[in-house]
């Protein structure tokens, strides 16, 4: 099992994806933006997340609004 980003392609721990979509964060009052690239991530135990960090916060996101950068 691996998770795969909105193109398909295979998302590993270590790389960097940019968000094709504005997300509003629960907890947060930043959004995220379109063509924010996020560096470092680190895959879960399901194949649809990954986790990574915004500033000093560790977030989970859905691979289905993450391109590979």
């Amino acid at each position: 099992m691996s998770a795969r980003d909105c193109n398909g392609a295979e998302l590993e721990d270590g790389d960097s994806v940019q968000v094709n979509k504005d997300l509003k964060v629960k907890g947060m009052s930043k959004t995220l933006k379109r063509g924010t690239t996020i560096k470092n991530i680190h895959t879960t135990d399901k194949d649809s997340e990954v986790e990574c960090r915004i500033g000093k916060s560790t977030i989970v996101l859905r691979t289905e609004f993450l391109k590979k950068a």
